[in-house]
């Protein structure tokens, strides 16, 4: 829905008495037993990352530039200014094949600095590359960049190949190769015909071959790195696929506005009320600090308290829009109420049609599944907005697996969704005047409106008008998040939920998360929203569990 037209002329200033006539009426909320930081400083990863922070500047080279990104403050998207290369001697990472087959275009990831590949490295490369797995197919994806590399010119290997000559600007360094054997001279009683200790021979007679430069083995492998330090030999780990170097730096959607707001910002503060709601044209020192559908909310002792979204970002000005209270009854969905401040916010993000993609993080019992299966169903039945509700998630078990399920894809995607079928009996309690017929008849129709998919089977598919549910969402890759919210069709809404402290997927991290990636790559999106739920509604055992176990 596009915004009211501004005031042609503009308003008074805004009196106490005033503000609190505008203010939308709210029920006293409890609020959270957990504030939410104002404006934490959000990560501005770099989508060129190298492994390591370089070494300073020796000779007249340029100086490599440092390796990890430093946060950044949100502020309004900026272009990011390339960063200068300064005067010193490239480094030479020496990569390990977990690398190469975690990352496929890490080749190009290390800016400046040269790359080399032992042979046992591409020896290992080969016994992966069989097979329909992830590791499969980025081990098939790396012998087709260093074919293309090996093949295209006439260079010699020994002087290296430069990595930009496939068209990766953001290569400066050159890819040197194994040619001759090298005098290895390990400690004795490591075994000679292990992979990983050939490796660590070869960095080390680089590093005696090379001493003019750092030579650095960066490799997955935790074992492989503390066996290189015991040696005296530089490793570490590779960082390119982190969103994030600190999982506290997550964008949370939601920002405290300062307690001399009125004060500092509403000298020059226009506001006008429209379809139930109230919008403030705000200018001043905080609009460069606002994101698009983030949330911002002030509580006054005394006085009527303010929660509203940034709905729009022109300039040095910005539009807040008052929210819907869904901590009253009349406002509530599909008999859900809001119990705490940032639970009134997603339902506001989730009931919003002009909202397409939502993400939702928070511990467990904070209400995430509860939420969106009510406005799910308040918009499938009631409101007709979407024709289905598809559930999805990925199924990675906690414990051992039980080994194959019976049935079709819906029987084996069953025993996955045991927190869907708990929501949905809380949902169906909370009508009491239906009976028991009448409970059991809207259950039916519930059912013949959720249809539950696994993802194995979703490359290629678009769904129109659907109402998308992705749970646990936090064992995603990145490019399964891609896959799943690539297949949204016209019409559709997509809503992530997750708990970025249980990840079961292995090699995934806080910072790794395709959950992690989604929502800062969405962050100030106009068609979508993210909400980091920070208290738990389920029990008191499960609230004090979550503190202290």
């Amino acid at each position: 829905m596009p915004l009211p037209k501004p005031p042609t002329r503009k308003a008074a200033l805004l009196s106490a008495t005033d503000f609190e006539k505008q203010a939308a009426p709210r029920a006293k909320a409890r609020s959270s037993a957990r504030s939410v930081s104002p404006a934490e400083p959000a990560s501005a990863p770099t989508e060129l990352r190298a492994a390591v922070t370089a070494a300073p500047p020796v000779l007249d080279r340029p100086a490599p530039t440092a390796v990890r990104a430093a946060p950044a403050p949100a502020t309004v998207a900026k272009a990011t200014p390339k960063r200068q290369r300064g005067t010193g001697p490239a480094k030479l990472f020496v990569l390990d094949t977990n690398v190469l087959m975690h990352d496929p275009t890490c080749l190009f990831r290390f800016e400046e600095h040269d790359v080399f590949l032992p042979m046992i490295t591409l020896e290992e490369l080969d016994g992966h590359k069989k097979g329909m797995s992830e590791v499969a197919r980025n081990a098939r994806q790396v012998s087709r960049e260093l074919d293309a590399l090996a093949t295209e010119g006439s260079l010699d290997p020994k002087a290296g190949i430069p990595l930009a000559k496939t068209g990766q600007k953001q290569a400066g360094g050159k890819l040197f190769f194994q040619t001759t054997l090298l005098d290895v001279k390990l400690p004795e009683g490591l075994p000679q015909g292990k992979a990983d200790n050939q490796i660590l021979g070869v960095v080390q007679s680089l590093r005696e071959q090379q001493p003019q430069r750092e030579v650095v083995l960066v490799s997955k492998d935790i074992n492989m790195r503390v066996k290189a330090r015991a040696l005296g030999l530089a490793a570490e780990d590779y960082y390119n696929d982190k969103t994030l170097e600190d999982g506290d730096l997550l964008y949370t959607g939601v920002l405290p506005l300062p307690a001399d707001f009125w004060e500092r910002h509403g000298k020059t503060m226009e506001s006008w009320q429209q379809g139930g709601h109230t919008f403030y044209r705000i200018s001043g020192p905080l609009v460069p600090a606002l994101l698009v559908n983030q949330f911002v909310y002030l509580e006054t002792p005394g006085a009527a308290p303010l929660y509203a979204r940034v709905a729009e970002i022109t300039g040095k000005t910005a539009v807040l829009k008052t929210l819907r209270d869904h901590t009253h009854a009349k406002n509530a969905v599909w008999g859900v109420t809001a119990r705490n401040r940032e639970q009134n916010f997603a339902l506001n993000l989730l009931m919003d049609p002009e909202c397409d993609f939502v993400t939702l993080a928070g511990t467990a019992g904070t209400g995430k599944t509860l939420m969106t299966l009510a406005a799910g169903l308040a918009q499938v039945l009631d409101e007709r907005r979407y024709s289905e509700i598809i559930v999805t998630r990925v199924t990675v078990p906690v414990g051992e697996d039980i080994g194959f399920l019976p049935g079709d894809e819906q029987e084996k995607m069953g025993p996955w969704m045991g927190a869907l079928d708990d929501n949905l009996e809380v949902l169906a309690r909370t009508d009491g005047s239906a009976g028991e017929w009448g409970r059991a008849a809207t259950n039916d129709l519930v059912r013949a409106k959720i249809k539950i998919k696994s993802m194995n089977f979703m490359r290629g598919r678009t769904f129109l008008n659907k109402y998308v549910i992705i749970d646990e969402a936090q064992n995603l890759t990145p490019k399964q998040m891609k896959t799943l919210i690539t297949r949204a069709g016209p019409g559709t809404k997509i809503i992530c939920m997750g708990n970025l402290a249980q990840i079961d997927t292995p090699y995934l991290t806080e910072g790794s998360s395709g959950m992690t990636y989604a929502v800062d790559r969405f962050k100030g999106w106009p068609h979508g929203g993210h909400v980091t739920l920070a208290r738990g509604e389920r029990s008191r055992l499960a609230d004090y569990a979550s503190d202290v176990l």
